[in-house]
């Protein structure tokens, strides 16, 4: 497995910036799709970056559902991206933070020694990860490595969501479900960012910290049922599905934005079929009923970068692990109930 990730030995580094003496490194392999127990800590070979790329010593590489879903196969309709039989990069993981250890010779804007965070197709669960230089940015002063790798993945997300989807304006109203976990977290605080009046929807156990992110109202969904009061919200992002569309439509003004975003769904499909009745659904009403699919760009990791830097948001961390607990960390992003982002440390 030492070609896990992309390799070219013809790449040029810059003079001094190889990582000194190493050819190996250790990651978090896996051979099959399966549980977290395909994970195997291995050695395998240390990447070289590409002309465009920046070899990356992982500081910390944060995991979320969407790994878990890469890592088993399920649904089935991910092995079209990922591998019809097994997975292509055997390396899990997208998000990570760490130090510029080479970069390639058309790379101009990173030095070796700076820290950098970003995402990366080719995982992030090792010592070592080789990234396009587009994909990556300086971490901000206020921030430790740590929680720069929880922000990448979920905080696009949730800044695409309110921001390009919804369009958020300052004085709306804006629900967000599944609001201490790790989309949810960040999208309390960027919804307050742009002015917004935000609620928050959780359980008993975290009602304390989504009200500490800022969120004007906060609903304990053990006890009320939200789309069952007379309120009606501007927009919803739900980041949970737990109730039929038609329920949390309820919730919604006559001309209100409905994001469904959750990942889950049946074992071939996925989220799919929820996806198409939302679609469908939406030609029948002025409520805009508007799914989504979360694409990485830069300048969105620049924009938040500057919304940490302010002290606009930040990164709530749940837990942390070592890279040889990588599958205990999947696992227990698995079952669901994450306060915030779960990190791999290396």
């Amino acid at each position: 497995m030492g070609t896990e990730q992309r390799s070219n030995a013809s790449a040029r580094l810059v003079p001094g910036a190889s990582p000194a003496g190493a050819a190996t490194m250790r990651a978090a392999v896996q051979h099959r799709y399966g549980p977290p127990s395909v994970l195997e800590l291995c050695e395998v070979g240390l990447p070289l970056p590409g002309r465009g790329d920046v070899l990356v010593q992982v500081g910390a590489a944060s995991v979320h559902p969407g790994d878990y879903f890469v890592m088993t196969g399920e649904p089935y309709v991910v092995r079209l991206a990922f591998g019809l039989r097994r997975p292509r990069h055997g390396i899990p993981g997208r998000d990570l933070a760490g130090v510029v250890a080479a970069v390639g010779k058309d790379v101009t804007a990173l030095r070796p020694g700076e820290e950098v965070f970003g995402w990366s197709t080719a995982g992030t669960l090792a010592e070592y990860a080789c990234v396009p230089a587009d994909n990556l940015v300086s971490v901000p002063a206020n921030l430790s490595v740590v929680d720069a790798a929880a922000v990448p993945t979920s905080a696009m997300t949730a800044l695409q969501a309110l921001r390009d989807i919804a369009n958020v304006r300052p004085g709306q109203t804006v629900l967000v479900t599944g609001a201490s976990g790790g989309v949810g977290s960040f999208a309390v605080q960027v919804a307050k960012a742009f002015g917004a009046e935000v609620t928050g929807v959780c359980s008993t156990r975290n009602v304390d910290l989504v009200r500490s992110l800022g969120a004007d109202h906060v609903v304990d969904y053990t006890r009320t049922d939200f789309t069952r009061t007379e309120k009606r919200y501007d927009v919803i992002l739900d980041n949970v599905e737990a109730q039929p569309l038609a329920a949390v439509r309820r919730a919604l003004t006559p001309t209100g934005t409905l994001i469904p975003n959750s990942g889950r769904g049946g074992r071939w499909l996925g989220p799919l079929g929820r996806i198409v009745k939302a679609r469908v659904l939406s030609g029948f009403t002025r409520q805009r009923l508007k799914p989504f699919l979360s694409l990485p760009k830069r300048q969105d990791l620049l924009t938040l970068a500057d919304l940490l830097t302010t002290g606009q948001v930040t990164p709530v961390i749940d837990r942390t692990y070592p890279l040889d607990e990588a599958a205990d960390a999947l696992r227990y992003v698995a079952a669901g109930h994450t306060r915030g982002k779960v990190v791999v440390t290396v």
